[in-house]
């Protein structure tokens, strides 16, 4: 069952951040995920949450997402972009595809 990573980022250091930006697309690839959203407009509809930055990444499943999560390659990126922004991230689970 797919898993997703939902991240709301609001970027304090643009040049900073920009190195992460780059680098991270080859990481999270190389864990089979994908991108199914990044940054755009975005409209609250219900409720008072900030608008920031938006990503929603998507893994095969969770064992994988928290494999990309807790691996050697992401940390020095995960300090980077901690360095320069501040963030929620959440993780969970999809729907088992119906038959």
């Amino acid at each position: 069952m797919a898993a997703y990573l939902l991240a709301e980022i609001e970027v304090t250091d643009p040049g900073g951040f920009e190195a992460y930006r780059r680098d991270v697309p080859k990481l999270i690839a190389r864990f089979g995920g994908r991108y199914l959203a990044r940054g755009g407009a975005a409209e609250v509809l219900e409720g008072g949450r900030p608008l920031k930055r938006t990503v929603l990444l998507e893994f095969p499943d969770m064992p994988t997402l928290k494999a990309f999560y807790r691996s050697p390659e992401y940390q020095p990126l995960l300090a980077l972009r901690q360095a320069s922004s501040q963030s929620e991230v959440l993780i969970f689970d999809g729907v088992p595809q119906e038959v």
